[in-house]
């Protein structure tokens, strides 16, 4: 029983669908013209949720999971007939009213999104009670509104006139002066209108997010969707999406670190490249080197050699004259004798 509370009070209040998540904004803005069509539209789609979120939770085990998609939208779209059905046969006032916007139920991202994040992983009473309270939040959220732009642009709420000369305190007559009071209002027809539906959603978003500081200064903490620290059930909107962003935080750091480590290798690589290339200048250099000496140790024996040869047929030419004078003192000798 705390579980489905806690799932009514996720919808209601910590996850509310329109304040909170910001979820199915086309029928908030476009329907909201009066709180009967507001509560019509979030009754609609909390019955559609509701029995979505119990066939798809029975389903789980059978429908596959790469079509699981085009199956919810199938037993999603189901539902909606059913539900535009009843209310063309039953309610066509409303019917007419809401016009377009109920077959578009079935793209209502609300729906789907509480099927893939909850009931697809969920037992069917679980399932029931996120449904429901989704449900109801959206209810609230679009009947709230509706009955602010109502009021304010026409003087009615919920087609009884409220505000204006024509108000119904007048029928009765110790609220005279009330009636009278609230007779001197003069419509604000914007509010009615396409603008109006904005202005009316940021004022209560605005409203919802003053009294959520103010309770956290308390100590009273109403966390929004994207912080589940006081998450009981650990199954809520907020702890699907930090569930994916977590994943998707780890598929980036583990990309990181495969790029670093690429470019640590690649930069590895390159170092014992050039590593390499530098060994290989340096055993080149070192052979010319031996080459320049080799050549060098031979230029200088070979000039060694030419200049010895040079000194003995230098010795050799200074022989000869001696010899030759020699010969001729000898001959001259000979003469005289």
């Amino acid at each position: 029983m705390s579980k489905a509370l806690e799932r009514i009070y996720n919808g209601l209040i910590k996850e509310n669908p329109t304040f909170v998540l910001t979820l199915g904004m086309c029928p908030t803005l476009a329907v909201t013209t009066s709180a009967i069509n507001g509560a019509g539209m979030g009754l609609s789609t909390m019955v559609v949720l509701i029995l979505s979120n119990v066939f798809i939770s029975l389903l789980r085990k059978i429908i596959p999971d790469k079509v699981r998609i085009p199956a919810f939208i199938v037993i999603i779209a189901s539902f909606v007939t059913i539900v535009q059905l009843l209310l063309q046969g039953y309610v066509p006032s409303l019917y007419d009213s809401l016009g377009i916007y109920i077959p578009l139920i079935v793209v209502n991202c609300i729906i789907l999104g509480r099927a893939e994040a909850y009931a697809y992983s969920n037992p069917v009473i679980p399932s029931f009670f996120d449904g429901l309270g989704m449900g109801l939040g959206f209810t609230v959220a679009l009947t709230l509104i509706g009955a602010c732009r109502e009021l304010l642009g026409a003087g009615q709420l919920f087609g009884c006139q409220i505000l204006g000369a024509d108000n119904v305190f007048y029928q009765v007559s110790s609220l005279r002066p009330l009636a009278m009071f609230l007779g001197e209002y003069t419509n604000i027809s914007i509010f009615i209108m396409a603008p109006g539906a904005f202005f009316v959603l940021a004022f209560i978003i605005a409203a919802m997010n003053r009294l959520r500081r103010s309770a956290e200064k308390k100590g009273k903490r109403i966390a929004p969707a994207s912080d589940c620290t006081n998450c009981l059930g650990k199954d809520c909107a907020g702890c699907a999406a930090n569930k994916d962003q977590n994943a998707a935080d780890q598929s980036r750091t583990v990309q990181s670190d495969a790029d670093q480590a690429k470019a640590e290798g690649k930069a590895e690589q390159t170092k014992t490249e050039s590593d390499a290339e530098q060994i290989k200048t340096d055993d080149e250099k070192a052979e010319q080197d031996r080459t320049d000496g080799d050549s060098k140790e031979e230029s200088n024996a070979e000039q060694d050699r030419t200049d010895e040869d040079g000194e003995e047929e230098s010795t050799v030419e200074h022989e000869r004259p001696d010899s030759a004078d020699s010969d001729l003192g000898k001959g001259k000798e000979e003469s005289a004798t």
